[in-house]
C-alpha cells in the first residue's frame, strides 16, 4: 500500500521476495497541460511487475473493507499511502499493517518528517518500521536505522537514501514476521511533522542563514523555497553556509546572499519556467550583479 515514488523500492524489495496479492495506490490525477489522467508511482511500477492494482477513493466502505479482508494476507506493507486506514483494515491481515515511516519515532510523526528533520536541524534521521494503530504514528516499532543528515543534503537526497533504507528494513522485518519485538513508542520526544505549507515557503532574509540554508534544503525540490529578483520568482533549491555579511537579501558576490546573519550561497536554482541550473547559469540569465537585492 503506497502511492508516491518513495514507495516504489519497497514494492520492488517486497515483490522480490515475497507473494504480494495486490497493491493499493492514490487513484491516478489528472496531471500536465492536457490534464490527462497520470498513474502514480506505484501504479506504474506495480502495472510493470504484473501486479493486481486497486485505488479505491477510500477504505472506510464496508464494500472496500470487505475487498480488503478478502485477500486473506499475512501482511500490509504500508509506504506513504495517502489514505486513513480503519480499524477493520488494520484488523484485516493477521500480522497487521507494518509502515515504513521516514523518522525515528516518535520524533516527527506524520506528514513532511524527511523535510521537518532538515528544516530543525536535526543531525540524523531514520527510518521505522511500525506496526500501524488507528492513531497518527503511534504503533510500536519493530526496526529502526538512523542515519546522518548531510551538510549540504537536500530533502530530494535525504528521501532517496530513506526509500532505499525502509525497502531493506521492511524485508528483514518480513523475513522475521513473528519474531520481532514490538517496542512501544516513549512518550517523551513526541515532534510533529506538519504538512507543508505552501505559506511558509517564501525566504525571509532577515532571518540566520543557518535556519535559511536549512529551509532551503528543506524545501528542495518540492514545493520550493523561493525568493523575488525584481517581480521574478526564483525558487532555490541547494545552498550551503558561507562567509558575508550585509544587508540581509543582498548578493555579496556571485550567488552568496546576505542573510540577518551570516550569508548563504546558493548552488542551484530555478527560474519559473525553467529548468533546474547551477548558479552561475542563473547569474548570467538574471540580474544578479553584486549588490542586487533578493526578497
Amino acid at each position: 500500500m503506497g502511492t508516491p515514488d518513495f514507495a516504489v523500492p519497497a514494492l520492488d524489495a517486497v515483490a522480490t521476495a515475497h507473494e504480494v496479492v495486490a497493491v493499493y495506490c492514490q487513484p491516478p490525477r489528472p496531471a500536465g497541460r492536457g490534464k490527462r489522467e497520470r498513474p502514480t508511482p506505484v501504479q506504474a511500477r506495480a502495472e510493470a511487475l504484473g501486479l493486481t492494482v486497486r485505488h479505491p477513493e477510500s477504505l472506510r466502505g464496508a464494500d472496500a473493507q470487505a475487498d480488503f479482508a478478502a485477500l486473506d494476507a499475512d501482511v500490509a506493507v504500508v509506504a506513504a499511502y495517502g489514505l486513513i486506514l480503519p480499524a477493520p483494515v488494520l484488523d484485516a491481515p493477521r500480522h497487521g499493517c507494518l509502515n515504513i515511516h521516514a523518522s525515528m519515532l516518535p520524533r516527527w510523526r506524520g506528514a513532511a518528517p524527511i523535510q521537518r528533520a532538515i528544516m530543525a536541524g536535526d543531525a540524523e534521521t531514520g527510518i521505522s518500521i511500525m506496526r500501524m494503530q488507528t492513531g497518527l504514528d503511534t504503533g510500536p516499532v519493530l526496526l529502526r536505522e538512523a542515519t546522518p543528515i548531510g551538510a549540504e543534503e537536500t530533502a530530494g537526497d535525504l528521501h532517496d537514501r530513506l526509500a532505499a533504507i525502509g525497502a531493506r528494513l521492511m524485508v528483514q522485518a518480513l523475513d522475521q514476521l513473528g519474531r520481532l519485538t514490538h517496542e512501544p513508542q516513549p512518550k517523551a520526544g513526541v515532534t510533529y511533522a506538519a504538512k507543508i505549507d505552501k505559506a511558509e515557503t517564501g525566504i525571509d532574509w532577515s532571518r540566520p542563514a543557518a535556519e535559511i540554508d536549512r529551509h532551503i534544503r528543506g524545501l528542495s525540490p518540492f514545493p520550493g523555497a523561493w525568493t523575488r529578483v525584481g517581480t521574478a520568482r526564483l525558487k532555490l533549491l541547494r545552498s550551503r553556509r558561507a562567509a558575508g555579511s550585509g544587508p540581509p537579501g543582498t548578493v555579496l558576490h556571485g550567488l552568496t546572499v546576505a542573510c540577518g546573519d551570516g550569508a548563504v550561497e546558493i548552488a542551484e536554482g530555478q527560474r519559473e519556467g525553467r529548468r533546474p541550473m547551477p548558479a552561475d547559469e542563473l547569474i548570467r540569465g538574471m540580474a544578479l550583479a553584486p549588490g542586487a537585492r533578493l526578497g
